[in-house]
């Protein structure tokens, strides 16, 4: 799945998703969660700033690049005379005169750590957060040890071959929670099948059925799918299916039942070393 360039970065043009994901090498397990990015409240669109501060002059660096761009956190960097953005899952960094415009990794060298993954794993946390219960699609142990959403959609291989384990998942102490996100985009079949499931009277069986490639009878109502879909590509969805972490790390791609829990127990015992040094 790719993200359409702009002639700057890719991040500031999101146009079309479309592929399915298995684990590629640049995941983000073990990376920090901690390092907290200044939030603003603000219309759904916008981002309100104080006129005149560093973070006021970020924004409009990037709204001058195209003002359609919905930027979900500003806030201090790690690196001096500099504000870290996120727009759309991607970590940028705005000099304080708003003049020059950095795109990428930033890694500590004396911490050995990528510091720009914390405040995008903040903004995936609080959008989750934001998901209310009841438009997930739940498959869970009694007393699960990790939970993680799961941004899936009907048609891709990947997201089919993780549903076919999920009582693997589910035993070995994984809670997984469903979100939509039809790649092929709106006005679609995909797109209309998925809302298909979700307007089920049981989503879960309507979801495996779609996924084993049985009928789903069509249906329409009140449904969360274009708003999952919305929040896939904010929180920087590149291929489903996309495997998010409570604290808002984002897991390689698909991973099997036991190449999961490893790495779920890696994240946990990183962020629990970095809570330890006060990170």
């Amino acid at each position: 799945m790719s993200l359409h360039s702009s002639l700057l970065f890719s991040a500031l043009c999101v146009a079309s998703l479309s592929a399915c994901a298995q684990a590629p090498d640049s995941g983000e397990a073990g990376a920090p969660a901690g390092t907290a990015v200044a939030e603003a409240a603000a219309p759904v669109g916008q981002i309100r700033t104080v006129p005149g501060t560093p973070e006021d002059r970020a924004r409009q660096a990037i709204e001058s690049i195209s003002p359609d761009i919905q930027i979900d956190a500003i806030g201090p960097a790690p690196l001096a005379g500099f504000r870290e953005v996120i727009v759309s899952g991607q970590t940028l960094y705005v000099s304080d005169d708003g003049k020059y415009l950095l795109q990428g990794s930033l890694f500590d060298v004396e911490a050995r750590r990528d510091v720009s993954r914390a405040g995008v794993a903040a903004v995936r946390r609080r959008l989750l957060a934001e998901v209310p219960d009841e438009e997930r699609i739940v498959f869970a142990p009694p007393n699960p040890r990790y939970t993680v959403s799961v941004f899936t959609d009907v048609e891709c291989g990947y997201c089919r071959k993780l549903h076919q384990e999920i009582a693997e998942y589910n035993r070995r102490g994984i809670a997984v929670e469903y979100l939509a996100f039809p790649r092929m985009g709106p006005d679609t079949a995909d797109f209309a099948l998925m809302e298909a499931v979700w307007c089920a009277p049981d989503r879960r069986k309507a979801l495996t059925d779609a996924k084993n490639g049985r009928p789903v009878p069509p249906r329409s109502c009140d449904n969360p799918v274009a708003r999952h879909y919305e929040l896939g590509q904010r929180v920087g969805l590149t291929g489903t299916p996309m495997i998010v972490t409570r604290s808002g790390v984002q897991m390689p791609g698909y991973l099997p039942p036991d190449a999961l829990l490893s790495m779920l127990q890696q994240v946990e015992a990183a962020e629990a070393a970095d809570a330890d040094r006060g990170g």
